[in-house]
Order: structure tokens, then sequence, then C-alpha cells
């Protein structure tokens, strides 16, 4: 079953992807005002018809984060009380993810708790893209359309160069995330494996793979304060690596990343745009990647419940 009316909406997280969407799409985005009291409290307001319309609220939960989410939450509540038939999270960067399980004693499982928020506040499914933990979309009981950033690098990518690509993994918790970047471009896969040796900064640093001679593709989920992917960067060209480019889905950026950026051996740097990266913290070398074909796809797809899979089935 179809819908009959597909409204756009964007809270204030990331306004300028929401636009690029329904440029896609060939339709305008959805009209509301998005305010605040006097004492910081958000006041939402949507101002067109939605009543029986599949909505769709474009709102990455990126830094504020507590601001963004509450305007999530909010701008779902106003759109199911305006008898919206269906509402779709989009949440291209799902923030609050690192906590997804309790790795020690009287600790929270802050994913959980904020997919329960999402949920209760009137959400039909979620469309996010890159999970920092993929079994997030399990803590949802509703459906949640996970999608990857594989399609919109790999042009990219594939442009970077002829010569021998090894894709490296940061840490070793990345493996999976750069094996299939490296069966997609047919490419070999090296491991940098740092191993903390004591309370304090020191480390030792291992490299596993081969990356002498080659041109190493560093591959992360996201980059907060840009420490492991330097520091991984600078390991590849120590041991023997002709250059190094650096590539995340989402660029947090948060401290001390662009000096750190700046900073590191690496010829580009690519982010998406699930995140707005502002001028003041944009590294040198930075190219932006934009989501929004992908999205947009995918938003398609399930306003005509269509398959979403297919959106990535074919890159292997």
């Amino acid at each position: 079953m179809s819908f009959h009316r597909l409204r756009v909406f964007s809270g204030n997280a990331n306004p300028a992807l929401a636009k690029a969407i329904v440029g896609e799409l060939g339709i305008e985005l959805g009209e509301a005002s998005i305010g605040r009291f006097p004492d910081g409290e958000i006041d939402i307001k949507v101002n067109c018809d939605v009543r029986g319309a599949d909505c769709f609220v474009v709102q990455p939960t990126c830094p504020p984060v507590n601001e963004h989410l509450f305007e999530l939450l909010i701008m779902i509540d106003c759109l199911r009380r305006a008898s919206a038939d269906r509402i779709t999270a989009v949440i291209p960067y799902f923030g609050y993810a690192r906590k997804d399980r309790k790795d020690e004693g009287r600790v929270p499982i802050t994913a959980k708790l904020v997919a329960n928020l999402i949920t209760e506040s009137g959400a039909d499914r979620v469309l996010t893209v890159d999970l920092h933990a993929a079994q997030i979309q399990g803590f949802f009981d509703i459906p949640v359309d996970h999608l990857y950033a594989r399609p919109a690098f790999l042009p990219a990518f594939r442009s970077l160069t002829e010569e021998d690509i090894v894709v490296v993994s940061p840490d070793v918790g990345g493996v999976k995330l750069c094996r299939a970047y490296s069966k997609s471009l047919g490419a070999g896969l090296a491991i940098v494996d740092k191993r903390r040796v004591s309370g304090s900064e020191t480390k030792v640093e291992h490299l596993v793979g081969d990356v002498r001679g080659k041109h190493a593709l560093i591959v992360d989920d996201l980059i907060s304060t840009g420490g492991s992917i330097s520091d991984a960067a600078r390991i590849v060209v120590e041991h023997g690596a002709a250059d190094a480019c650096l590539a995340a889905t989402h660029g947090v950026l948060c401290g001390p990343a662009k000096e750190r950026l700046d900073g590191a051996p690496v010829q580009r740097i690519f982010l998406t745009d699930s995140i707005p990266v502002p001028e003041e913290r944009r590294p040198e070398k930075l190219e932006i990647v934009s989501l929004a074909p992908m999205l947009a796809k995918a938003i398609d797809s399930i306003h005509k419940s269509e398959s979403v899979s297919r959106l990535f089935d074919s890159l292997g």
C-alpha cells in the first residue's frame, strides 16, 4: 500500500540536507515553525495540512544533541496529534549510540532509552545511516531501515587513484565496515591495533596487513575528536604507505578534531553531510559527499512500500 501524500519536514539540526532531499524528490519542504519560549523550551507548529499524510522528519541528533533530540521528539508528537497517517524519523546520525550495553556496573544503556523515547513519541519507523553499533536496530519496537554510506562514497573512492589501494581500519572494532569497502573496491585490508599498556596515554601500536607502497584509505563510521583516525594515518605512513586518505560517515568533529586532522599526514578527508560541519571546524582537506540522493531514494521506496534493501544489495 502506498500513501496518498508525501510530506518531508526538517528540524534545526540539518536543514540543508533536508532541502537537498526534497530537491531530489521534486517536492517542497513541509512548512513548520520551530522557536523557543523565553525560558528556552522548544515550541513547534506545523503550518501545513498533514491529515492522512506520510510524513518524514529529517533530524540527525548531532551536537547540541539534547536540543536536536527534543526537537525530533516534539515534531513527531506534533505530527501525530495532527493526524498524520505514518511518521518516519529520518536520523542520518543517531546520537547517544556509544552506550549500547552495560560494560561496567551502574551505567545506563542510553541508546535503548533514546530508542524508547522515539518510539513512544509516536514514530512508526526509523531511517538511519551507519549506526555506531548495528545492534541498536534491535532496541526499537518499530521497523528500522539501516542504510550504509557506501553507495555514496564509492564513486569518490574509485576516482582516488588507479594504483593499489588498501582499506585500513583505525581499530579492531571497525574491521567489518572496512572489509565491506575493501570487497567493493577490490582492495586489500589492513588493521591498526592499538593496545593501552598503562593508565597513561602511552600506547603500543601495531599494524596488521601490508600497506607498503600502497594508497591507504582509512575508513571509520565517525570522527569525533580525530585522535584515533589521525594516529592511524601516521602509523600507515610510518609503515611505508605511499599516501593516506581518511573517510568517515559522520563528522562530529568536536574538541581538537580540526587541529588533529590538519596535522595528520593525509591527502584528502571525506565526510558525508549527515552532520553539518561549520566553516570554523572544517579541516583544510575536507571534501563533502552528499547522502541526499540515497536518502531520497530510501524515502521514496518507503513511501511506495517498495524494498529499501535494493539500494545496497548490488554492492556486494
